[in-house]
């Protein structure tokens, strides 16, 4: 069975900075893509970025210049580094990796942007 352990949530001031770090317990590159995901109370869970296996990139509108994503295959780690926090950034994000049609969840970690 798939794992994925998010770390690196936490409070963080808005203009602030985290970065955010998903285990995978196989070879990230054994997956079409792989990212992130976030989910607000009472929405649904969105997209947020992701990398797939040739190592293009993807992100939403809403974080694009203040996110990045990267991946250390050595590792089997997936980064998101989030700059220039919002308070609208403030919610639960979930690790993803996607296989053909499944996608693998991790349990999520809180980010919150707040004075």
């Amino acid at each position: 069975q798939v794992q994925l352990l998010e770390s690196g949530g936490g409070l963080v001031q808005p203009g602030g900075s985290l970065k955010l770090a998903c285990v995978v317990s196989e070879n990230i590159f054994n997956f079409n893509a792989v990212g992130w995901h976030r989910q607000a109370p009472g929405n649904e869970r969105d997209f947020v970025a992701s990398i797939n296996v040739g190592g293009k990139t993807q992100y939403t509108d809403a974080v694009k210049d203040r996110f990045t994503i990267s991946r250390d295959g050595v590792k089997k780690t997936v980064y998101l580094q989030m700059n220039n926090l919002k308070p609208e950034d403030t919610t639960v994000y979930y690790c993803t990796a996607n296989i053909l049609n499944k996608r693998y969840w991790g349990q999520g970690t809180q980010v919150t942007v707040s004075t």
